[in-house]
């Protein structure tokens, strides 16, 4: 889990150190779609830690979120651990009708309207000296470089637990297949001719939705939506499609790979982990 604050000067508290480096980030990101993994301060965090020695600590930008936080600072709570409203390995929840359908009246909703940016934040681990980006997010890899003042490293062996990098999350009950511009061309082509042929072995007996960018599939898809050109306007759907692609009852998502560039990091990374086995 994550431990979410009302003001960055909140989060130092929380860490063994607060180095220049989660200094630069803060002051360039927070508060926004950004966590900070460090060194835990001894005896504080260790459930929201899970064991580890590090902890993620986010100040978010929503009104809502803020108030909340200041109401418990208030109160002498110095910060709230909160994972995402949904079961484990599921789809994201974008809205509050979406937290109440996954758990019906278990838990009390606080509604602050849509998500503003759709994914959820970047995680920098900055508990080893060098930067390490652990999820992407809305922000991209220069933007996040140009604050810390060096490169981003790639997680190794020794990397940090962190919320959502999993190789499977954010999976949808549909079986979601992630394929680039051509493949999925090809594929859509064979499970028209499977469907109309009435060839019980191949997926044609399943149905479809399709979630691409660049054409307009033809028959055989019950289902199809558009990805917007736009990566943060992708990000900012793409739970939400997900959900109703799942909610609509086919059994087959089949997306479009996102085009290259940082800007789609953080969609691509979300549906690269809900399309993983």
């Amino acid at each position: 889990m994550i431990v979410h604050v009302h003001e960055p000067a909140a989060a130092a508290a929380w860490a063994a150190e607060w180095p220049a480096l989660a200094q630069r980030l803060a002051a360039a990101f927070w508060p926004g779609p950004l966590t900070l993994i460090l060194r835990r301060a001894p005896g504080l965090g260790e459930a929201a830690a899970g064991g580890q020695s590090s902890i993620g600590l986010r100040c978010p930008s929503h009104p809502v979120a803020q108030a909340l936080l200041r109401a418990a600072a208030e109160r002498g709570v110095r910060g709230v651990a909160a994972p995402s409203a949904n079961r484990f390995g599921r789809v994201s929840p974008t809205t509050a009708s979406h937290v109440q359908a996954e758990f019906d009246d278990t838990l009390t909703v606080l509604d602050g309207g849509p998500c503003d940016v759709g994914i959820e934040s970047a995680i920098v681990d900055c508990s080893r000296g060098r930067p390490v980006l652990l999820r992407p997010g809305a922000l991209t890899r220069e933007q996040i470089e140009q604050a810390a003042g060096q490169p981003l490293a790639a997680p190794d062996a020794d990397a940090p637990r962190a919320s959502g990098t999993l190789a499977s999350h954010y999976a949808p009950r549909a079986k979601v297949r992630l394929m680039p511009t051509a493949a999925l061309r090809e594929a859509l082509k064979v499970f028209a001719e499977a469907a109309k042929a009435g060839n019980t072995r191949s997926p044609a007996g399943k149905t479809l939705a399709v979630y691409c960018r660049t054409f307009q599939p033809g028959p055989g898809a019950a289902l199809v939506q558009r990805m917007p050109d736009d990566p943060a306007l992708a990000a900012h759907e793409l739970f939400a499609t997900l959900r109703a692609l799942d909610d609509a009852g086919v059994s087959l998502i089949w997306v479009e790979m996102p085009p290259p560039g940082t800007a789609w990091d953080g969609v691509r990374d979300r549906l690269q982990r809900a399309a993983a086995e």
